[in-house]
């Protein structure tokens, strides 16, 4: 029996205050299940399978911190918890999986490539969380672990045959160092933190949305690979244009004014008489 002072409306929504509070945790979950689930049916050779699971862990990630800060339900042990889900979805998966299929015929050098790329994995995370809040969030510090994890995910998705010869194992040790030296980092790559996607015009958002899934469905593939490299040549893009854009504006402020005519004091000026 209730006490007389409370409500019988209290326990539901008790409850319901739990549930919400659960609910990004159950997202960072799943993540983590994405990034168990890549590891193993990338150990079994099927690779087609393992590949989406990244894909998958990413639309969790970005879920659950989205719903924790709609929610209010943002919270110091869900933050460690998302982290240590990353590094399982974003840093081993991605290292076994490639290790897997294109890197198992150097030996050791294979695995240490893999293990350079969990280690920058681990330290881009870090880095995040000791950076948020702070700097310009418009742009990430370094590539985001999740964008670094779909480059070799998407590659391997859409050549899911491998290589077994040493040979080719030199574009696989560049799928994992490439993006391993660019999520440590100090390149700066686009968050789209601020993108509006509360338009004037509602139907433009939904007619880009289902265009995105239009192509994934009709060519996943070449539609995952070009927008995981389109990514990570964005930094460069735009890195060289920005450095354009100064030296044009350094050169315009250094170049030299013409000086003011002068006159001696003992030329005497004549004007036409009228």
């Amino acid at each position: 029996m209730l006490p007389p002072n409370r409500r019988r409306t209290d326990v539901p929504n008790r409850k319901l205050r739990r549930g919400v509070y659960l609910l990004p945790s159950l997202m960072t979950l799943g993540n983590l299940f994405c990034g168990y689930a890549c590891i193993v049916y990338a150990m079994r050779g099927e690779y087609v399978t393992a590949a989406p699971f990244i894909g998958i862990a990413m639309i969790l990630d970005m879920l659950d911190g989205r719903i924790a800060r709609m929610t209010g339900t943002s919270s110091q042990f869900g933050l460690e918890f998302d982290s240590l889900a990353d590094v399982i979805s974003f840093g081993m998966a991605p290292a076994i999986l490639t290790f897997s299929w294109g890197l198992t015929s150097v030996g050791r050098w294979g695995w240490a490539a893999g293990f350079i790329y969990v280690t920058a994995a681990a330290m881009r995370l870090a880095r995040f969380n000791v950076q948020t809040g702070t700097g310009d969030k418009k742009y990430f510090v370094g590539m985001p672990s999740p964008a670094a994890a779909s480059v070799p995910a998407a590659t391997i998705y859409a050549y899911p045959a491998g290589f077994q010869h040493p040979v080719g194992a030199v574009p696989a040790l560049a799928l994992v160092l490439v993006p391993a030296f660019l999520m440590v980092s100090t390149i700066r790559f686009r968050s789209f933190k601020n993108l509006d996607l509360q338009a004037r015009r509602p139907y433009t958002v939904l007619i880009g949305i289902a265009l995105f899934f239009a192509f994934v469905f009709a060519h996943p593939a070449l539609t995952l690979v070009t927008i995981s490299y389109a990514y990570l040549l964005s930094a460069f893009v735009e890195l060289i244009v920005q450095r354009v854009r100064h030296r044009g504006h350094a050169s315009a402020q250094a170049s030299p004014q013409p000086a003011p005519q002068e006159f001696p004091d003992n030329v005497i000026e004549h004007r036409p008489r009228l």
